[in-house]
């Protein structure tokens, strides 16, 4: 299984980024999947899941009226959209699979991360 997260970089206070995390390796109908964030010198943070199956979704409460989290079966892509961007949201963003929960950091598969800067 491979993750590989795209679509990071700098965006002023108030914008809009959309991140992707391609899937590969095998279909992930029942996988649980997610967006994480990591800012320097903390632990990684949960944003919200993606149930690939049926598109359920979930987020944090943080993050939730600002973010969407999509995925496309034919892509085999996971999409991360978030609006009204704030320099706290400056971190490194991180998708996964096969998370073992709603809300976890447990997840057996992980992409490397892409950094977001937020400039205020």
């Amino acid at each position: 299984v491979q993750l590989q997260a795209s679509g990071g970089g700098l965006v002023q206070t108030g914008g809009s980024m959309r991140l992707s995390c391609a899937a590969s390796g095998r279909t992930f109908i029942n996988s649980l999947m997610g967006w994480f964030r990591q800012f320097p010198g903390k632990e990684r943070e949960f944003v919200g899941n993606i149930r690939w199956g049926d598109n359920y979704t979930y987020y944090a409460d943080s993050v939730r009226d600002r973010v969407t989290i999509s995925r496309d079966k034919d892509k085999s892509t996971m999409y991360l959209q978030m609006n009204s961007l704030k320099p706290e949201d400056t971190a490194v963003y991180s998708c996964a699979a096969d998370c073992n929960n709603w809300g976890t950091r447990h997840c057996d598969y992980w992409g490397q991360g892409t950094l977001v800067t937020v400039s205020s």
